[in-house]
């Protein structure tokens, strides 16, 4: 059984096919990069994954649970870019909340928040509201959140997205200890170099479609994953000629 299986994901914006009968599976233990140009239906992807968003045809399955389920919903922890957060709330109460609408034990819920806010440099920060936190922050506390639970598969959208690099590092610490544990990493990034440095599986994605999926060194076959993701993706050769006028020439 894979930890997350999907098949035919379709969606449309009206006359915009954002996924067109998108296919994937993604094995237990597992940190899978999703990468893609802009508009190419990752996001779409994962919020369909997770029951945010309807599909127009297809399901998917998290830990062998359908989509939508309350099974599915217990079995995932999920941090989506550009998400609402509860800017009145700390650090500390904001994982506390989460614990208790997880019917957690509240003894359960400090132990684990004491660890992941260390974990991600957090401890300081932990009784200031969020609110008040830098973009980096606010991604680390949002990845507190979605692994407070110990879930079966994190779903994760752009997480390093404006996170310094000694940040970065911390994040990827606990993601690679996660995995090692069984745990299952699905995540989205434009950062090719994160993905190579982090990532054991990859898929690209263009027009809705996997373009290519596999094994990290299957996909790259000797050349970079940028190389890989320009020749999928496309891209217009940078012609030095045009600028004529530059610095004085």
């Amino acid at each position: 059984m894979d930890a997350l299986r999907i098949e035919g994901l379709s969606k449309k914006y009206g006359d915009k096919i954002a996924v067109d009968n998108l296919n994937l599976s993604i094995p237990y233990g597992s940190i899978y990069g999703i990468v893609g140009p802009n508009g190419a239906g990752k996001t779409t992807t994962l919020t369909m994954v997770c029951g945010i968003t309807k599909p127009d045809a297809g399901t998917a399955w998290i830990a062998g649970h359908e989509t939508g389920t309350l099974e599915s919903k217990k079995a995932m922890g999920l941090l989506m870019d550009g998400a609402p957060v509860f800017e009145k709330l700390s650090g500390a109460e904001y994982l506390q909340y989460l614990g208790a609408l997880r019917s957690m034990a509240e003894e359960e819920v400090q132990e684990r928040s004491r660890e992941l806010l260390s974990a991600l440099g957090l401890a300081d920060a932990a009784t200031k509201y969020i609110g008040d936190y830098s973009a980096g922050m606010t991604k680390k506390i949002l990845l507190a959140g979605a692994i407070l639970h110990d879930p079966e598969v994190l779903i994760l959208d752009e997480p390093l997205e404006a996170v310094d690099p000694v940040s970065s590092r911390m994040v990827q610490q606990l993601l690679r200890s996660y995995a090692a544990r069984g745990g299952t990493v699905v995540l989205s990034s434009h950062v090719m170099e994160l993905v190579e440095g982090l990532c054991d599986h990859v898929a690209l994605i263009n027009n809705g479609q996997v373009a290519v999926d596999g094994q990290l060194d299957e996909v790259r076959q000797g050349k970079s994953l940028t190389d890989v993701f320009v020749e999928y993706a496309g891209g217009a050769e940078f012609d030095d000629s045009t600028f004529t006028w530059l610095r004085g020439n």
